[in-house]
């Protein structure tokens, strides 16, 4: 476990709950949200909370109508129809189906590329199972995130086993256009690789971007694991409903990788879930809009400062490294004289990680993100 590392959000939203300052805390470090739950979530699964099957422990890899249910979205999406039975199974979230992907796929020793910033939780799982993660970083082109083609095909070598992205990307909301989609599946078919494929936020996009899916690409469907979840686009969080979808001859072994891992999806989430998947989906859409409103008034009120724009997701960086300010010094101050929770990212990839801090944007409304450029100024660092 010696390489195995915290990611901060814990300890600076323990530091938050005691701050007291002449502003109220603004909760920046950790991806909850106001935003409104789908409107079926909660009376669906109300009615069904004294029903047998919200008490069960079967079936282990999900209900069938909730799988079904699933592989409509994905046949949607991707263009390529999962057999429900045998190519989905449901997870306690999407973070457990990443486990449940490494540890079905991931030998000790094998090395998976990730992208760099990149979730914090995705690189140490794939310490946990015994892999060596290896970071192709995006880089700052027209102010926005693009991943560095050339690194990530240096990045690949004997050992490499998987590529395991996102995209958009957590914590840069960086988002890969179709010429990287490409890139990476013609990496991936000429090195005979396995992409891990974490789409929990794929259809959160800014600026009327196009939605892109890598399975689309010409001999992807078998050997891509697409992860799911109800919890970012959605915002279902407290539901812990993930999904993987691949496969067969992969999926069985991630199905038994779940299966002894958390027993079974959690039972009284099952209802509500298969609700929303089958539901009007709108909703979808309209979080994305709020979001990019609130994107774009950080972007505002902090112009002229090294933020990188996103482009979709929850959340988006500032170098503090480029404004002479290490970021965990960067946090404590903002904290203590800004009110501000914000999570520094040592350890969310490599060297571009460690140059910021984050700012998730999903849980403040705009009227709050508008008092940025006060707080900043007070914690000197505008």
């Amino acid at each position: 476990m010696s390489e195995i590392v915290g990611f901060g959000i814990d300890r600076v939203a323990r530091s938050a709950d005691r701050v007291t300052a002449r502003w109220p805390v603004l909760r920046l470090e950790n991806l909850d949200t106001d935003l409104p739950l789908p409107p079926e979530a909660v009376p669906v699964t109300a009615a069904a909370l004294s029903t047998a099957a919200a008490n069960s422990w079967l079936p282990f890899t999900g209900d069938l109508d909730l799988r079904a249910a699933i592989s409509d979205l994905l046949a949607t999406r991707t263009g390529h129809r999962y057999d429900p039975v045998e190519e989905v199974i449901v997870t306690s979230g999407g973070t457990e189906a990443a486990l449940d992907c490494l540890l079905a796929t991931i030998d000790p020793g094998d090395e998976v590329v990730l992208g760099d910033p990149t979730y914090a939780g995705l690189v140490n799982r794939v310490r946990l199972v015994g892999g060596v993660p290896r970071f192709a970083p995006y880089r700052v082109v027209g102010g926005e995130w693009r991943l560095d083609l050339d690194a990530l095909r240096a990045a690949v070598g004997p050992a490499t086993r998987a590529l395991l992205l996102m995209s958009p990307s957590m914590p840069s909301g960086a988002v890969l256009d179709e010429e990287e989609w490409r890139a990476v599946c013609d990496l991936c078919r000429e090195r005979d690789l396995l992409l891990i494929y974490d789409g929990a936020m794929e259809s959160l996009l800014f600026d009327g971007r196009p939605f892109v899916h890598p399975v689309r690409e010409p001999g992807m469907a078998e050997r891509t694991l697409v992860i799911g979840s109800l919890s970012k686009e959605f915002r279902m969080i407290g539901w812990r409903v993930g999904w993987v979808a691949g496969p067969r001859s992969l999926v069985e072994h991630v199905g038994w990788a779940h299966v002894y891992n958390t027993t079974t999806p959690v039972g009284i989430a099952r209802a509500g879930a298969t609700a929303v998947l089958r539901g009007d989906q709108s909703h979808v859409a309209e979080a994305a809009a709020e979001l990019q409103r609130r994107r774009d008034t950080i972007l505002t009120g902090l112009a002229g400062l090294p933020l990188v724009r996103p482009a979709g997701g929850w959340s988006l960086l500032l170098d503090t490294v480029a404004m002479g300010i290490d970021p965990a010094d960067a946090s404590r101050r903002l904290l203590r004289d800004g009110a501000v929770a914000a999570t520094a990212m040592t350890g969310w990839g490599d060297a571009v990680a460690a140059r910021h801090i984050r700012f998730v944007f999903s849980a403040e409304p705009v009227d709050r993100l508008a008092t940025l450029p006060e707080r900043l100024a007070a914690a000197g660092l505008r």
